[in-house]
């Protein structure tokens, strides 16, 4: 996985020139939270569908 600050910077980059300050932090928002998810991936933090159908029957 790439560093974050060149990953962002790549994003960034690949946006149109009159993208407004918003859609900025709304993509690099986006791209953290896609980060945040592979690694918790990587590291088996995720709940199945079995998992969460469990859950919800617990209600």
């Amino acid at each position: 996985m790439q560093p974050a600050k060149q990953e962002a910077m790549q994003t960034i980059a690949k946006l149109p020139e009159n993208v407004d300050m918003e859609e900025i932090i709304y993509r690099l928002y986006i791209l953290e939270k896609i980060r945040k998810g592979r690694e918790d991936v990587a590291q088996s933090r995720f709940s199945t569908a079995d998992d969460l159908k469990r859950e919800i029957e617990q209600w």
